[in-house]
C-alpha cells in the first residue's frame, strides 16, 4: 500500500542546494522520500515544457529522459498538465528517482488535475516524493504555478526547457534557473512552431542545446556508457526504439523518400514527420539527395 501521509521536513535536511536560493521557505510539506545525495555524485534535472506540447516534444522528452536510464540523475517536474506529466512518466518507465512540485497543496482534494493523481501514486510507489510549500488544502491559482517554478529551479543543477512560448510560464523557470547560477539546456525545434520561439531565444542568449542524451551526460560530467549512441548499423540494437519507430526502420530496406514513407506508414502527415525528426537526432535514419536511409 502506497503511504501518503504528508509531513513537515526542513530546506536544510532535504536539499542543499534549495538551501542556497533566496525567499527559500525554511519548511515543505512533503509525501515520499527525497533522494538525497549521499556520495555526491546525484544530479538533479528539472524537465519543463509547454502544456500545448507538439508530437515533436513529447517525442524529444521521451527520448532524452529514456537515454539517462541507469545514471545517478533525478527528474524534477510540475504536476500539471502537458510536459510535467510526459517527463514524469518517463523517468519513471526509465527508473530514474522523480520529484513533483504541484503548483497547490498535497492533499488529494488540492492536487490539480486529478487526472496526474495518478502520477503522484507511481512516483510514490518508486521511492520518490512530492513537495509544495502550500498548504495542504490549498488549490493552485496564476501566481502559485510561478512561485513554485523557483522551486523547481532551485533544486535542480540544471533546468530543460522541451517547449514554450515566449510569454510562459516555462521560461519563469529558466530564469529562476539562470539567476541561481544553474545551466539551462534546451531543445532546438522546427522554426514554424510557436512552441520553438522559446526554446530558440534561450539559445541566442547561451542556453547548452540538447540533441540527444549524450548531451546531458557529458554537461553533467558523466561519460556515456559504449555504444549508446551511434554505431554501425549491423550492429546496432533497436531495442529502445518505439513502435512506430521500428515500422520506419522496417521500411528502410533501403533509401526511400520522405512522401514515400508518409505513404507507406498511414498514420497523419505531421505525426510522420515528427518520428522521422526524432529518429534523425538519434542518429538512427539520415537525408541525403531527397532519400530517407538508416545510418
Amino acid at each position: 500500500m502506497i503511504d501518503k501521509t504528508i509531513r513537515t521536513v526542513k530546506t536544510t535536511d532535504f536539499s542543499p542546494l534549495l538551501a542556497e536560493i533566496y525567499h527559500c521557505p525554511e519548511t515543505f510539506r512533503m509525501q515520499g522520500t527525497f533522494p538525497v545525495d549521499e556520495n555526491g555524485d546525484v544530479k538533479y534535472l528539472t524537465v519543463v515544457g509547454s502544456r500545448k506540447y507538439s508530437d515533436y516534444g513529447k517525442a524529444v522528452c521521451e527520448y532524452l529522459i529514456t537515454g539517462l536510464r541507469g545514471y545517478p540523475i533525478v527528474v524534477i517536474s510540475g504536476l500539471a498538465l502537458g510536459m510535467d506529466g510526459i517527463a514524469l512518466r518517463s523517468a519513471l518507465n526509465a527508473g530514474l528517482k522523480t520529484v513533483a512540485v504541484p503548483g497547490s497543496g498535497l492533499s488529494d482534494m488540492a492536487i490539480h488535475p486529478k487526472t496526474n493523481i495518478g502520477i503522484r501514486d507511481a512516483i510514490l510507489n518508486a521511492g520518490g516524493c512530492i513537495l509544495s510549500e502550500f498548504p495542504d488544502d490549498f488549490r493552485a491559482t496564476l501566481y502559485s504555478f510561478p512561485q513554485r517554478n523557483r522551486i523547481m529551479a532551485g533544486l535542480a543543477h540544471a533546468t530543460l526547457i522541451i517547449e514554450a512560448e515566449i510569454k510562459s510560464g516555462t521560461l519563469i523557470t529558466s530564469k529562476y534557473a539562470t539567476e541561481y547560477n544553474r545551466d539551462v539546456f534546451t531543445v532546438p525545434h522546427p522554426i514554424f512552431s510557436s512552441t520553438s520561439e522559446g526554446p530558440h531565444m534561450l539559445l541566442r542568449l547561451g542556453a547548452t542545446p540538447i540533441t540527444k542524451p549524450e548531451d546531458i551526460l557529458d554537461a553533467f560530467g558523466f561519460a556515456p556508457r559504449e555504444g549508446l549512441f551511434g554505431g554501425n548499423n549491423s550492429l546496432r540494437d533497436y531495442s529502445d526504439c518505439s513502435e512506430d519507430e521500428l515500422l520506419v526502420v522496417n521500411l528502410l530496406t533501403q533509401p526511400l523518400e520522405r512522401d514515400t514513407i508518409i505513404r507507406e506508414l498511414g498514420k497523419p502527415v505531421h505525426v510522420t514527420q515528427a518520428i522521422l525528426s526524432i529518429m534523425e537526432i538519434k542518429g538512427l535514419i539520415k537525408e541525403e539527395l531527397g532519400e530517407i536511409r538508416l545510418v
